[in-house]
């Protein structure tokens, strides 16, 4: 999903451009299919979207099932790298870079340097330093006051190629949250250019939510996989399509947002967005009328919008 700043929403919508589906491995197996990782699919998927746009920074905000050391070399080790940012384990094994080889020295190159003390244990080192950061908005809920720790490192495992990072540890002041870390493979990126990346993150759990009450997504009634691997990217895109059908008539968004008595809305969100590209549509439609008089029904055109407005929202 693309990650795009709206102004008639006030923040940011994740918008699908590129879907795929990745099954189960028990599914995979009953189908007599091989069956490719979701790390295997997050690794493709990124490759092709820097195909199609070679020198364009991009930056993936994944959460912490994508935090593989394979796939994240993949994506640092691109001509033009793709930044990572996802969540990282208080245990993780790090290191310091590997010491510059020496002249005339035998064997293989090192890969990493000393083992650096576990996050967990930084975060229980009263001699850590911490700096204060304020955000302006924490998940939607405005401005949040934290407290960052961060280091760069070499995140390594045995048989696979090692990863520098930059390691940045979160803790709340005020203990409403556990301290937990995140990892950026782009180690000269600030560390609140870092946490205001992840934070972003929690649009595509949005947009989810709102393709599945409002286009059906996971509610078709196919009989078979290759039907449901068909609909579920196209209702993915239908999102993407109405936000962008309705961007250029949010002008003066507060007209397009429907209000109730008991819930007052200020900005709009998908379903007005939703209801004005449907009213858009339906009248441009070009109606066939019979020419004889007495099947021909006149109906103010106060009712007709009205009835309209109600079926914007109800279909």
């Amino acid at each position: 999903m693309l990650l795009v700043p709206l102004p008639w929403t006030g923040g940011v919508w994740a918008l699908p451009v590129l879907s795929a589906l990745a099954p189960s491995e028990r599914h995979d197996r009953d189908q007599g299919r091989r069956h490719k990782k979701l790390t295997d699919w997050a690794r493709q998927l990124p490759l092709q979207v820097r195909r199609w746009l070679p020198e364009r920074p991009l930056v993936a905000v994944a959460d912490s099932g994508y935090a593989a050391i394979a796939l994240l070399a993949c994506c640092a080790r691109l001509r033009h790298p793709i930044a990572v940012v996802t969540r990282l384990r208080l245990d993780a094994a790090l290191y310091d870079p590997a010491a510059p080889r020496r002249p005339g020295q035998r064997g293989r190159p090192r890969v990493k340097g000393a083992r650096q003390p576990t996050l967990a244990a930084r975060i229980a080192d009263p001699a850590t330093p911490w700096v204060a950061l304020t955000l302006l908005n924490w998940y939607g809920e405005g401005p949040r006051a934290v407290a960052v720790a961060s280091e760069t490192a070499v995140w390594y495992h045995g048989g696979l190629p090692p990863v520098p990072i930059r390691g940045v540890l979160i803790r709340d002041p005020l203990g409403r949250f556990a301290t937990q870390a995140l990892l950026c493979t782009a180690l000269a990126v600030d560390p609140a250019q870092i946490l205001a990346w992840f934070i972003l993150r929690w649009r595509l759990d949005v947009t989810f939510a709102e393709v599945r009450r409002h286009l059906g997504v996971e509610t078709q009634r196919q009989w078979s996989d290759l039907a449901i691997r068909r609909t579920t990217p196209a209702l993915l895109g239908l999102f993407s399509l109405v936000a962008l059908a309705a961007h250029p008539h949010m002008a003066r968004p507060t007209d397009c947002v429907r209000q109730a008595a008991w819930y007052r809305k200020a900005l709009p969100t998908f379903s007005d967005a939703l209801a004005l590209v449907r009213q858009e549509l339906w009248d441009r439609m070009a109606f066939c009328m019979s020419t004889d008089d007495a099947e021909f029904v006149k109906v103010p055109r106060a009712l007709v919008d009205r009835l309209v407005d109600a079926l914007c929202y109800a279909a």
